[in-house]
């Protein structure tokens, strides 16, 4: 290929990611394969700060055991692969308005009426020394800025404990999808959890979660729809104006 050539239209295209999108025309989104959240790649073990360790006491000839919250098995998820179900329930609307105003008017004035007798020799007949120079300035800020954010998610899920930290709070991680028509909507949820934080039904609340990452989109038809043209982008990110 010469210099000066156009690139190929495919390398553009996969460049773009449109060849992604034109491998699912006339199919629905395929959903993903369940698989291990700990042979993720990007998967990392969570390290804390962490108590000193000790030793339970026991007594002898007791039945009460040690770490239990009755004398019956405790169905909550306690160990690495037990499920926990996290209720996600976001509500958040914030609403900011600033306003600034400034104004400033100034003027200067500066003359020589006398110097010794010798300013018309100095001057032009049509200059008065008595205004040599003169200046004034006004200006004026208006700024008005508004901010107004609604968000509502309301969803459950069932994550499962991936790590147990040394002082027993229990590392949690789920994702869900669903698909509804050409649309496929997925959520996804990580976090640190303590067990006496979880319900006696098995569940805890999602602001109950420490180092939460919760994500919620999707992809399809009406997703690609909201997004700006890869070429719109692009001139977004170069052009300065």
């Amino acid at each position: 290929m010469h210099a000066g050539a156009p690139a190929p239209p495919l390398l553009l295209l996969a460049g773009c990611g449109s060849l992604e999108r034109l491998s699912r025309v006339g199919r629905l989104p395929e959903t993903s394969a369940v698989v291990n959240p700990t042979a993720d790649p990007a998967w990392r073990p969570v390290t804390m700060p962490m108590p000193s360790p000790h030793e339970p006491s026991a007594a002898a000839n007791s039945l009460w055991r040690p770490g239990s919250r009755t004398f019956l098995r405790d169905q909550r998820a306690a160990q690495v692969g037990d499920l926990v179900t996290i209720l996600v329930s976001i509500s958040d609307d914030a609403q900011l308005q600033n306003r600034t105003q400034r104004a400033r008017t100034g003027t200067d004035s500066f003359g020589l009426p006398q110097i010794f007798g010798m300013q018309t020799r100095w001057l032009p007949s049509a200059a008065s020394p008595a205004s040599l120079f003169d200046a004034s300035g006004a200006q004026t800020t208006d700024g008005n800025g508004t901010v107004k954010r609604g968000e509502t998610v309301n969803l459950r899920l069932a994550a499962t404990v991936t790590q147990v930290l040394p002082n027993g709070n229990l590392v949690v991680s789920g994702r869900q999808e669903v698909r509804v028509s050409a649309e496929l909507r997925e959520l996804a949820v990580q976090g640190v959890i303590r067990p006496e934080d979880v319900a006696s039904d098995n569940t805890i609340r999602h602001d109950r979660l420490a180092e939460a990452r919760i994500s919620y989109g999707g992809r399809g038809t009406l997703s690609d729809l909201q997004q700006p043209r890869y070429g719109q982008q692009v001139m977004d990110a170069i052009l300065p104006f």
